[in-house]
C-alpha cells in the first residue's frame, strides 16, 4: 500500500501525473516565465517618466507577447466584427500647413478605405448589442502606403500603460474557472480590477452610458483615442486627435432593448450595416481633428499623453477636414473582414507617434498579434491588407509567401542586381526628431495621476435621462457581482467622481452609501459629451413598422409609406401572418413579414393605420398590443390614424405630441406626416417613461 493510499488519497494515476502542472498561486511572488522576480507590473520601462518605452524591457515584451498569442485563430479582442469598403475625401488643403500626408491634403483625391467595426470583449459567436466598447478601425490605402487609424467609439481607454492591457482583458473576459459570462462586463473579475485601478474610472463612466449601446455602426462616433503627431514638410510637429462623426447623428439603444435584440437578432448591427450598403444608403462620417501646437503641450490640467483623458472641445474646437463614405460590402467575410490586419505602426509620411505609453505598447502588440493569427510575416500580401502602391524590399520566404521575387540578391547593398531596390528619396518616411533622455525607470508620470476630474466632467455633462441610465447600468453590472468588498470598492471610487452618483448606485445594490463626498464636484461640463443635443433633421434609414390586419385602410398605409420613404425611411408592413391582408376597400395589401418573426425592438417607430375591422383584430392580438406598449416604453415615436388610436388606448399609450405620440383623424394625413417625421428624426423620447428603461 502506498503512502497516498494509506492516507485516503483517492486521486487517479492521471491526476498524479498532472500534479506538477497544477499551480496554486497563494503565497507566491510575481515572476517572469524564466522565474525572475518582478516588483512592478503596472509600468513599462521608459526613458524618463514621459519618455518612450524601451524594447529592452523583457518583462513587458514577455507579458504582451504571451497575451497576443493566447488565442488561435480569432482575435483576442475585437473578435466579432463587420467591415465595408469605401473612400475618404478631404474637403480642402488646409491641413498641408501641418502634415505631408497627401490623403489629408489633396482636395478631390478619393483614397480607398476598408473599415472594420467590432465589439471588444465577446467571441466571434457573441451578440452585436452587448454593453461594450465598439472598435472603429480604418485602413487607408494611400498613394504613400497604408495608414491604419485603429480606434474606438469612445475617446478614452481603461488603462494608461500598455503593460496593463493583458490584466484588463483577462479581467473583462469570461472568468477562467467556468468561462462565464460571455461578452459581458457584469461579473466579479472585471469590477475587481476596476475598483483596484482608479485610472479606469473615466472609461467606466463611458461604458455605463448609452455610448456602449449604439443603434447602428452608422450612428456612432469613432475616435483615434491617442494623441498622435502631424509633421509638415519642414519637420514641424503638431499634436492631433482624430474624431469620426456620423452624418446620421449619434443614436443609441436602451439596455432593455439590447437584451431583447440579442435574442431576436444577434446580428442586428452587422445586418444593419450590410443592408444599408446593399440598399444604397451609404454610411458617411466626417473626419475632424483637434490640433495642439507643440509649445502648448503642457497648457492643460491633464497630460496629452494620457489615453484616459479627452481634450474638451471647449478648449480645442473640432476642425472638420474630410468625409468617409462606405459604399461596398465585402465579397467574402473570412478573406476580407476576418483577415484584415490593422497595425498602429502603419503610418505614412506626415503622421507620427507620441510617447503615450499605451500607444507605444500597441505599436508592438498589433504586429505581434498578426504573426500568430495569420500564420507568419507575409500577412500583408493578403489582398485586403495589400497597399495600392508597389512593394519592393529584401524580405524573403516565410509562411504563405505569395510574391515571386526575381534576381539573385536579397540584401542591401548589392551589386548583382544593380543595387535595386535603392533607398527612397525625399518621399521617404522620416520620424519626427525629438530629443529623448532620462533614466531607465518603471514609473508613471505624476501628470497621469488625476483619475477622477474628467470622469466628473463626463457626469456633469449628461442630461437627466442620461444620468438615470448610467446609474441603472452601474446597478445592473454591480448587482451581478458576488463579492461585496468589490461592490464597496467601486462605490468608493464613484464617490470620488460625484457623491450623488455614488449614493444612488450604493442604494441600488444594497451596500452602505458613503456618508460624505470625498471631494467637491468641480462643476465643469462639456455639452459635446451629451447625446441630448443631437440634431433631429433626418429620418434616413429609420425603420418604421405599420401594424395591419384585414380591414385596414390601405390608403393610409400607401400614402404614409410613400411620404416617409421619400424622406429616406424604411417602412415595413407587419401582420399576424405573411402574404397579404384584405384592405377595407377589398384590395390586397402585401405584408413585409409576419409579426411573430419580429419585434418592436428591431424598429425605430410604429404606426397603427385606421380601419375599424383591422384595429379590432389587432386589439385581440397580444403581439400587436405588446408591440405598441414596448415601443412606447423604449421612448420610440408611436403614431395612429383614426381608429388606430383605439389600439394605443388598449396599450395605455396616451396621445402627446411633445413626447412623440402622434394621433390624428383621417382628414389630416399631411399634418400627421409632418409631425410624425419630426418625432422619428428626434429618435427617442427618454423622458416619457416614469422610471429608467434599463432598470
Amino acid at each position: 500500500m502506498t503512502s497516498d493510499e494509506h492516507h485516503g488519497d483517492h486521486r487517479t494515476e492521471k491526476d498524479r501525473r498532472l500534479d506538477p502542472f497544477r499551480v496554486d498561486k497563494r503565497d507566491t511572488v510575481l515572476t517572469t516565465d524564466q522565474g525572475i522576480p518582478i516588483d512592478d507590473t503596472d509600468n513599462s520601462l521608459k526613458a524618463g517618466e514621459r519618455g518612450p518605452t524601451l524594447m529592452e524591457d523583457f518583462h513587458f515584451r514577455e507579458k504582451i507577447t504571451h497575451f497576443d498569442h493566447e488565442r488561435i485563430p480569432e482575435r483576442v479582442v475585437h473578435a466579432r466584427g463587420s467591415g465595408a469598403y469605401g473612400y475618404f475625401e478631404p474637403y480642402d488643403d488646409s491641413l498641408s500647413l501641418f502634415t505631408r500626408a497627401e490623403f489629408l491634403t489633396t482636395p478631390g483625391l478619393r483614397t480607398p478605405v476598408f473599415v472594420r467595426f467590432s465589439t471588444v470583449a465577446g467571441s466571434r459567436g457573441s451578440a452585436d448589442t452587448v454593453r461594450d466598447v465598439r472598435g472603429f478601425a480604418t485602413k487607408f490605402y494611400t498613394r504613400q502606403g497604408n495608414f491604419d487609424l485603429v480606434g474606438n467609439n469612445m475617446p478614452v481607454f481603461f488603462i494608461q500603460d500598455a503593460i496593463k492591457f493583458p490584466d484588463f482583458v483577462h479581467a473583462v473576459k469570461p472568468e477562467p474557472d467556468n468561462e462565464i459570462p460571455q461578452a459581458s462586463s457584469a461579473h466579479d473579475t472585471l469590477w475587481d480590477f476596476v475598483q483596484l485601478q482608479p485610472e479606469t474610472t473615466h472609461m467606466m463612466m463611458w461604458l455605463m452610458s448609452d455610448r456602449a449601446l449604439p443603434r447602428s455602426f452608422r450612428m456612432m462616433q469613432g475616435f483615434g483615442v491617442h494623441t498622435f503627431r502631424l509633421v509638415n514638410a519642414d519637420g514641424v510637429g503638431t499634436f492631433v486627435k482624430f474624431h469620426w462623426t456620423p452624418k446620421l447623428g449619434k443614436r443609441s439603444l436602451v439596455w432593455d432593448e439590447t437584451q431583447k435584440i440579442a435574442g431576436k437578432d444577434p446580428d442586428f448591427n452587422r445586418r444593419d450595416l450590410w443592408e444599408s450598403i446593399e440598399q444604397g444608403a451609404f454610411p458617411e462620417y466626417e473626419l475632424g481633428v483637434q490640433l495642439v501646437a507643440e509649445e502648448d503641450e503642457f497648457a492643460f490640467d491633464f497630460d496629452l499623453l494620457d489615453a484616459t483623458k479627452i481634450i474638451p472641445e471647449e478648449l480645442v474646437p473640432l476642425r472638420p477636414v474630410g468625409r468617409l463614405v462606405l459604399d461596398r460590402n465585402p465579397d467574402n467575410f473570412f478573406a476580407e473582414t476576418e483577415q484584415v490586419a490593422f497595425h498602429l505602426g502603419n503610418v505614412v509620411p506626415g503622421i507620427d507617434f507620441t510617447n503615450d505609453p499605451l500607444l507605444q505598447g500597441r505599436l508592438f502588440s498589433y504586429l505581434d498579434t498578426q504573426l500568430i493569427r495569420l500564420g507568419g510575416p507575409n500577412f500583408p500580401q493578403i489582398p485586403v491588407n495589400c497597399p495600392i502602391i508597389d512593394v519592393h524590399n529584401h524580405h524573403r520566404e516565410g509562411y504563405h509567401q505569395m510574391r515571386i521575387d526575381k534576381g539573385k540578391a536579397a540584401y542591401h547593398p548589392n551589386s548583382l542586381d544593380g543595387g535595386w531596390p535603392v533607398p527612397a528619396d525625399g518621399r521617404a518616411y522620416h520620424h519626427y526628431q525629438e530629443r529623448v533622455d532620462g533614466y531607465k525607470i518603471r514609473k508613471r508620470s505624476e501628470s497621469f495621476s488625476d483619475h477622477y476630474s474628467q470622469a466628473t466632467l463626463f457626469w456633469n455633462s449628461m442630461s437627466d435621462w442620461e444620468r438615470a441610465h448610467i446609474v441603472a447600468a452601474f446597478q445592473f453590472e454591480l448587482g451581478k457581482v458576488t463579492a461585496r468588498h468589490v461592490q464597496e470598492g467601486v462605490v468608493r471610487n464613484l464617490n470620488e467622481v460625484d457623491h450623488e452618483l455614488a449614493v444612488a448606485v450604493a442604494e441600488g445594490i444594497g451596500v452602505d452609501a458613503p456618508g460624505t463626498p470625498l471631494r467637491p464636484n468641480h462643476g465643469r461640463s462639456s455639452p459635446a459629451l451629451s447625446m441630448d443635443h443631437e440634431p433631429a433633421d433626418t429620418i434616413a434609414t429609420r425603420k418604421i413598422a405599420f401594424l395591419v390586419a384585414d380591414g385596414v385602410d390601405a390608403s393610409h398605409v400607401r400614402c404614409l409609406m410613400a411620404e416617409l420613404t421619400m424622406r429616406g425611411a424604411i417602412c415595413e408592413v407587419l401582420a399576424a401572418h405573411g402574404g397579404s391582408v384584405r384592405a377595407a376597400a377589398g384590395e390586397q395589401l402585401m405584408v413585409t413579414r409576419p409579426m411573430p418573426t419580429t419585434a418592436s425592438v428591431l424598429f425605430d417607430a410604429v404606426v397603427v393605420p385606421g380601419g375599424a375591422q383591422s384595429v379590432r383584430a389587432l386589439a385581440e392580438d397580444g403581439d400587436a398590443v405588446h408591440f405598441v406598449a414596448e415601443a412606447y416604453k423604449h421612448g420610440k415615436p408611436v403614431g395612429a390614424i383614426g381608429e388606430g388610436a383605439d389600439l394605443l388606448d388598449l396599450a395605455r399609450v396616451a396621445p402627446d405630441p411633445t413626447r412623440g405620440v402622434i394621433v390624428t383623424s383621417e382628414s389630416d394625413i399631411e399634418g400627421f406626416v409632418t409631425a410624425f417625421a419630426a418625432a422619428v428624426a428626434a429618435h427617442r423620447f427618454p423622458r416619457r417613461a416614469t422610471r429608467p428603461v434599463p432598470a
